[in-house]
């Protein structure tokens, strides 16, 4: 019986951590921001959408307006910190996006927003999407 508790522990340790740290870094980091905040934000023009998916992947196909610094050579200290603009960063999953935000908690960037839901939600909900750099 002491094997099924431990074994049942142990599956919720990870389920726990999973969540925290499953994206590549905790979320919780930094803000996280809606596909409505990045839209309204864009239109606005009171945000700077960072795509940090590598520069074929930004090539394809990006959100209109969005920048983009890779994560393979993003430099967490060199992230513009724009007086007038929130800063939110993407990528395609999300997955790299919490790495970034996990780089950005170590520099002491708390005032940046992941937009989690990124290119699959962005696409699933029909936003607009241009080709190029």
């Amino acid at each position: 019986m002491r094997s099924r508790s431990l074994v049942f522990a142990a599956a919720v340790a990870a389920v726990v951590a999973f969540a925290v740290f499953g994206r590549g870094g905790p979320s919780h980091a930094g803000q996280v921001a809606s596909y409505d905040e990045v839209v309204s934000g864009l239109g606005k023009g009171d945000i700077l959408l960072v795509d940090v998916r590598e520069p074929d992947e930004f090539a394809a196909g990006h959100v209109p307006g969005a920048v983009n610094l890779p994560l393979s050579r993003f430099d967490p200290r060199a992230l513009p910190k724009p007086a007038d603009k929130k800063v939110v960063v993407m990528c395609r999953s999300g997955n790299r996006s919490g790495k970034v935000m996990a780089m950005l908690a170590g520099v002491g960037r708390g005032d940046v927003a992941d937009y989690s839901g990124s290119m699959i939600d962005w696409t699933r909900r029909g936003g607009a999407i241009v080709q190029g750099r």
